[in-house]
């Protein structure tokens, strides 16, 4: 079965991406292939539409299993094993977060905090001890805001997106507000209140 164009060019350009993301061609491929089915593909039809080898499919499928974005699959009057994705978009950019954060961020921060616990014997290692502090509190911070954002609600995570530069103009403006008294903050006359600036 031959690829429409729309298909083909959304699968080719996914297998290009999945080097940058952390996955080889033939895995983007398969998983853009899963994605835009209206069904779960068997491995020999995967194979077929995408012209891959048989082995190809399987070690595929086994790396898109370990990363938990495809699901196994037997249907009703057919012995071969289906495959497909989540139908929800968002459960697999959540998905993809988490392995990420798993496979990347976690391994770093536990080298970093090993790094942290050698002691320090020279000038040279007390600057180096400061750098490697600087990056493990910036990526335990990254971290912390990324498993916060994952226990939110679908609706609540698009709410924040939504939010975007806004969340910027509030920032700036927190900034501008004159401390009075025991850190009290109020309202320059010349900024608008807060609820006519973020109401749009």
């Amino acid at each position: 079965m031959e690829l429409s164009p729309i298909t083909q060019a959304f699968v080719l350009h996914f297998g290009e991406m999945g080097s940058r993301w952390g996955i080889n061609r033939t895995v983007g491929q398969i998983c853009a292939l899963l994605f835009l089915s209206g069904r779960p593909l068997p491995a020999d039809e995967i194979a077929e539409q995408l012209g891959f080898s048989r082995s190809n499919v399987s070690m595929g499928l086994k790396e898109l299993q370990s990363w938990r974005l495809v699901r196994l699959q037997h249907l009703t009057g057919d012995r071969r094993e289906h495959f497909s994705v989540p139908e929800d978009v968002w459960q697999i950019v959540r998905t993809l977060a988490e392995e990420r954060r798993r496979r990347e961020l976690d391994p770093t921060l536990s080298v970093l905090r090993d790094l942290l616990l050698d002691k320090v014997t020279s000038e040279g290692d007390r600057h180096a001890h400061g750098r490697i502090r600087e990056m493990h509190d910036l990526i335990e911070l990254i971290k912390t805001w990324s498993e916060d954002v994952q226990k939110l609600e679908t609706d609540q995570l698009v709410e924040l997106l939504k939010l975007g530069g806004r969340v910027v103009r509030l920032l700036e403006l927190k900034n501008r507000l004159p401390v009075i008294g025991r850190g009290r903050r109020e309202i320059p006359i010349d900024n608008p209140p807060l609820d006519e600036e973020f109401a749009s």
